[in-house]
């Protein structure tokens, strides 16, 4: 996982609705085809910090299989900071690119 990559993937996948952290660990590492991994020492203590910032909201829940788990969703300040995140990456892809094809 790129340094800096792990806030803006969560809050991306969270972007399509609530779930709960080992579901958002999976969408990450599908979506990626199998290329990224958000590892459960990075994951949990990333979701707390956005918690605390306002980015992510949480309520228990049941999983699929019965399971007491806790669902994250976005809130309209973790909207914000998604896009602040977007705008930060495209920015930085593009100076890099921009380097990377100098002749």
């Amino acid at each position: 996982m790129p340094k800096g990559a792990l806030a803006m993937l969560v809050l991306r996948v969270l972007r399509a609705g609530p779930l709960h952290g080992y579901a958002i660990a999976q969408r990450i590492r599908q979506l990626s085809s199998d290329v990224l991994d958000a590892e459960e020492g990075s994951l949990y203590p990333a979701l707390q910090r956005m918690l605390v910032e306002g980015w992510v909201t949480a309520a228990w829940g049941a999983s699929d299989t019965g399971r007491r788990v806790r669902y994250y969703r976005l809130t309209r300040e973790g909207v914000k900071q998604l896009q602040r995140e977007l705008d930060e990456y495209q920015q930085a892809t593009a100076a890099i690119q921009a380097i990377l094809c100098l002749a």
